[in-house]
């Protein structure tokens, strides 16, 4: 469960560089709940998951992942209640080591680091079987170095490296929108098959509307800082729904929005 109580965000304070980036934000995520994320650019949504993520203090305001007050815990200490994958397929992995040594590293989320894992047959075997899931044939590549696969293929190793080990929270910050359309489609697929295997509370920022109806169980809107709609159950809107909701709620739609 996340819980977020009148968070608040203002970047360059009292100078002519002044952002309210975000404004009294309030949200409660139960448990399984699959939402996802739009609104136009600056809206706040990145600058939401960043929050959550603890990548900066919040000026004021609560925010709770599974029971655990982490207001001000660091960024590093948040790391293990929380998953999260990047928009740049550069992010979230190790470009010089192996697929092997990085879901190594993410399976010992949350504990000591260490290496002994280089010599456990039975990890190996285990990741294996996990590369197996992706269907990218990645599962007879292992040693093979991060840096080295294409966009697509590191974005899906990246996403179960971030679920390897069950977070409390799965943060997605628009992790397609680098990918051409056909891999895009892939990643997201994989997202939600992960998602809804592991049952995982997960909050996705997109720009495309379709895609915000198609996946998850419920959509929040953002604009200015605030969340100006809030849908639990979505299964019944279509995009000429949303656009309705979004013209109301923030104004002008953009042609990257109706991108299918």
């Amino acid at each position: 469960m996340l819980i977020i109580e009148n968070i608040s965000k203002t970047f360059f304070p009292g100078s002519v560089n002044e952002k309210k980036a975000l404004q009294g934000v309030s949200l409660t995520l139960n448990d399984g709940d699959f939402a996802t994320v739009i609104g136009s650019n600056g809206a706040g949504k990145s600058t939401l998951l960043n929050a959550i993520a603890g990548a900066f203090q919040i000026d004021q305001g609560k925010i709770v992942i599974d029971g655990t007050d982490v207001t001000r815990m660091p960024e590093y200490e948040r790391a293990k209640y929380i998953g999260r994958v990047f928009q740049d397929p550069m992010k979230g992995t190790a470009a010089r080591m192996m697929i092997e040594e990085n879901l190594a590293m993410a399976s010992r989320r949350g504990r000591r680091q260490g290496l002994r894992w280089s010599s456990q047959a039975e990890m190996t075997a285990k990741f294996r079987e996990q590369l197996k899931l992706l269907d990218l044939g990645l599962e007879d590549r292992m040693t093979a170095h991060v840096g080295l696969l294409s966009g697509g293929q590191r974005q899906a190793v990246t996403l179960l490296m971030a679920t390897l080990v069950r977070p409390q929270l799965l943060l997605l910050d628009e992790h397609t929108a680098a990918l051409d359309p056909k891999t895009a489609e892939k990643v997201l697929q994989l997202t939600d098959r992960l998602v809804k295997a592991n049952g995982l509370t997960t909050l996705m920022i997109t720009h495309n509307m379709r895609d915000a109806l198609r996946f998850g169980n419920r959509l929040i809107m953002m604009h200015g800082g605030k969340i100006v709609v809030d849908v639990k159950d979505k299964s019944h809107l279509t995009v000429p729904d949303l656009l309705e909701l979004f013209e109301k709620g923030a104004g002008e739609v953009t042609d990257e929005m109706l991108l299918s």
